[in-house]
C-alpha cells in the first residue's frame, strides 16, 4: 500500500473508502501477467496476435505504418507511451530467419519510428531491441518483433521504482493516431 504524506495515523482502507488516490488499478494487465490468450510456439493465423493484426484496420489493430514485409504497431502493454514494435508479416521466430528485404525494411521502419516519436512526442532517447526466445524474455517468442521504446529524461520516477507501475497519460488509439500523423514518408 502506498502511504499518504499526511501526519495523520495510518488507517486500514476498506473497499469503497476514499483513499486520496493511493491506489492505481490496472486490471487490464492481469491478462498479460497470466498469459491469457498467449500463443504457443506453433500458433499461426488468428491464434498468433502478430499474424492476426494485419487483417484488421489500422485503428483496430493499432497499426501505425505498413510496409511490404513488416509493419509498425503499438504495444498493448507498453513500457512507456508510444512503445512501438516492428513486426514481419511472415510468422518466424528468429532474427536469422529474416530475408534480406525483410531485414532492410525492419531497419527502415525502425528509423521511421524513431523519427515519428521524436516529432510527435519529443523523445530524448530510445531502447531498441528484440528478445529472442522465451528464456530471453520474449512475451510472444513464436513471432519475431522488435521493440522501440521512447525515453525521456526523468521518465523513471517513483511510480516504477516504488510501485512497479507505469502511468500512461494517453489512450492507445490517440497515441496511434498521433504517431501515424507524424510518420515520415519512405
Amino acid at each position: 500500500m502506498l502511504h499518504s504524506m499526511t501526519s495523520e495515523p495510518e488507517e486500514q482502507i476498506g473497499v469503497g473508502s476514499p483513499d486520496a488516490f493511493q491506489r492505481l488499478w490496472t486490471p487490464h494487465r492481469m491478462a498479460y501477467i497470466q498469459g491469457e490468450n498467449k500463443p504457443s510456439a506453433t500458433d499461426t493465423g488468428e491464434a498468433c496476435p502478430f499474424c492476426a493484426i494485419p487483417s484488421k484496420s489500422d485503428e483496430d489493430g493499432l497499426v501505425v505504418s505498413r510496409g511490404e514485409h513488416v509493419y509498425a504497431v503499438l504495444n498493448l502493454y507498453p513500457y512507456n507511451g508510444g512503445h512501438l514494435m516492428v513486426v514481419p508479416y511472415r510468422h518466424i521466430a528468429d532474427y536469422t530467419d529474416l530475408t534480406g528485404p525483410e531485414t532492410t525494411e525492419l531497419a527502415r521502419l525502425t528509423k521511421q519510428a524513431m523519427t515519428a516519436l521524436r516529432k510527435a512526442s519529443g523523445a530524448h532517447g530510445f531502447n531498441i531491441g528484440m528478445n529472442q526466445g522465451a528464456v530471453a524474455g520474449a512475451g510472444i517468442a513464436a513471432h519475431l518483433h522488435q521493440h522501440i521504446v521512447p525515453r525521456w529524461g526523468g521518465d523513471t520516477n517513483f511510480m516504477p521504482v516504488v510501485a512497479h507501475t507505469k502511468v500512461l497519460p494517453q489512450l492507445l488509439a490517440d497515441t496511434r493516431q498521433m504517431l501515424a500523423d507524424a510518420w515520415p514518408d519512405a
